[in-house]
């Protein structure tokens, strides 16, 4: 009897890629950050003086944040200008401004509308200047093109 004694070694099975545990991770961060999105606010960006006292989170009974406070607003240019009411000023003229209402009215809120071009080194400017001058309430509004 012959026989023939052939080894045939098993074919090697290529490794299986699987894209479930990604999907399933993407699928986690895409829950997450839709559900922490809708907490942001990013059209308001508030900004307080260290002498600003009053919680945000205390009862609306116990805050007096001078809701009937008369607002200012500030528009940046390209040109690097402030502008008060279509009036430019400089950055002295707009601390003496700022100064004489915040001395009439101390709870006066101050928004800063900054223009697409505006520059960084203006905005921060402005925002010090408010600051010095004994500003508490101080927001910078950024608008959003819309299509």
């Amino acid at each position: 009897m012959s026989s023939n004694l052939t080894l045939r070694r098993p074919r090697n099975v290529p490794a299986m890629i699987s894209l479930v545990p990604m999907i399933d991770v993407m699928l986690v961060l895409l829950v997450f950050f839709m559900v922490t999105s809708s907490y942001l606010n990013l059209d308001m960006i508030p900004a307080a003086s260290p002498s600003d006292q009053t919680p945000t989170d205390a009862p609306e009974s116990s805050r007096s944040d001078g809701a009937n406070a008369p607002t200012m607003l500030i528009r940046l240019g390209t040109d690097g200008l402030p502008s008060v009411r279509g009036q430019s000023l400089s950055l002295d003229q707009l601390h003496a401004l700022l100064k004489s209402q915040l001395a009439e009215t101390p709870l006066m809120q101050v928004i800063i509308l900054p223009l697409g071009g505006a520059n960084m080194q203006t905005l921060a400017s402005v925002m010090e200047q408010v600051t010095r001058a004994g500003g508490q309430r101080l927001r910078v509004v950024r608008l959003e093109a819309r299509p």
